[in-house]
């Protein structure tokens, strides 16, 4: 059986003949051990990655990012992915595709993990980039939000127009929905405290909500712009 050799002084190494260091940490040549042993190690170091939950389009498997990182591992050319990180992580982006290759020719269980591990790179250090948490990869098929889908669609086909209708109406549908309870409640703010409470609840929902539908509108995109430029739950009027 072909042999590995694996001495880490922090976290995963694995080399193949001596000649390909599996990751960035402190490595040395050691005892050959087999490669399944080795297989089992990257196995480790995937599901040290990879967190139970992902909230975004880019975690998926059928994303954005993996289809490139896909195609980077298929070609052998880094270059693809670059784009999906800054330049500070372009290192870390460039040595993970490095270990991935060198794992990959070992057979198809190694190929998988290789392939694995380097998506959970690739979109951690994405995320991060936006300032978003990384919560591990979904799986492929895992339905996203109407409103992605509608951006994929429309920069596939090149017209932003469909995308634009869905979410005006969306947003019209929604300000309409809530001035008409603030409004229906407002004539009786005065009868009684339960009623004036009621008014107040509305008032707030409506407000809260033309602000977030104006800061979003606005504000420049991100992964988390909407959590840090939503209005606070105590927020007064």
């Amino acid at each position: 059986m072909t042999a590995l050799r694996l001495e880490a002084r922090h976290g995963l190494g694995l080399r193949r003949g001596g000649s390909h260091e599996i990751t960035g940490e402190t490595v040395r040549t050691g005892e050959p051990v087999p490669v399944r042993v080795g297989v089992t190690l990257l196995l480790a170091a995937v599901l040290l990655l990879a967190p139970s939950r992902a909230r975004a389009h880019c975690d998926t498997l059928d994303g954005p990012v993996v289809k490139d990182a896909r195609a980077a591992l298929e070609t052998r050319d880094v270059t693809p992915v670059l784009k999906w990180v800054g330049e500070g992580k372009e290192s870390e982006v460039r040595g993970a595709f490095q270990r991935a290759l060198a794992v990959r020719i070992l057979g198809p269980e190694a190929r998988a993990l290789a392939d694995r591990f380097f998506f959970e790179t690739l979109v951690r250090l994405h995320r991060e980039g936006e300032g978003a948490p990384y919560t591990g990869l979904k799986p492929a098929g895992t339905a996203v939000s109407p409103a992605v889908a509608g951006a994929d669609e429309a920069l596939d086909r090149g017209d932003v127009d469909a995308l634009a209708r869905t979410i005006t109406a969306a947003a019209d549908q929604g300000l309409r929905a809530r001035f008409a309870r603030a409004a229906e409640a407002k004539p009786h703010a005065g009868e009684s405290v339960e009623k004036g409470r009621a008014y107040v609840a509305a008032y707030v929902e409506l407000a809260h909500y033309a602000e977030r539908l104006l800061e979003s509108a606005t504000s420049p995109a991100g992964h988390a712009g909407a959590v840090s430029r939503a209005p606070a739950e105590g927020h007064a009027h």
